[in-house]
């Protein structure tokens, strides 16, 4: 029997998910300067891009389901860098509004991409092209889910 198929280097899964791991260690000393978590950091770079989405939109944007995204967003809310508002027409709606404090962190945070990108050591067309891989899976395995 060949069992090739069955080691560990041959894993996409584990490719992907140690890289993953490792990426977010290179981003930690960073957020510490802001008290925040990675997960916490996406979350703020999609209310950066577009303000007051539902925590359902939220969600999808970052692939995460409410029961991990509620405490992530009530720990951001007791910083004081978000605020949870329940919808008056469907209480089943509740939007995300960044505060001002929440808002000014976007000023602060502007060098965390590139401080990050230049400890990858792929150039500008590798990072690219790896991004762009990977949202083709990412896509292609959201349509089969």
């Amino acid at each position: 029997m060949n069992y090739e198929s069955l080691k560990l280097d041959n894993q996409l899964c584990f490719a992907l998910y140690a890289c993953a791991k490792e990426v977010t260690r290179i981003y930690k000393p960073f957020l510490d300067k802001f008290s925040i978590t990675y997960t916490q950091y996406i979350t703020l770079l999609v209310l950066w891009e577009q303000d007051n989405l539902t925590v359902k939109e939220l969600g999808k944007k970052l692939h995460l389901d409410s029961g991990t995204l509620t405490p992530l967003l009530k720990k951001l809310e007791s910083m004081k860098l978000l605020k949870r508002i329940r919808d008056t027409h469907d209480e089943r709606n509740v939007y995300i509004k960044l505060t001002d404090k929440g808002l000014n962190m976007r000023d602060e945070a502007l060098e965390i991409p590139k401080k990050v990108f230049c400890s990858t050591g792929l150039s500008m067309e590798e990072a690219s092209n790896l991004k762009d891989k990977l949202k083709n899976l990412l896509n292609s395995l959201d349509e089969k889910a």
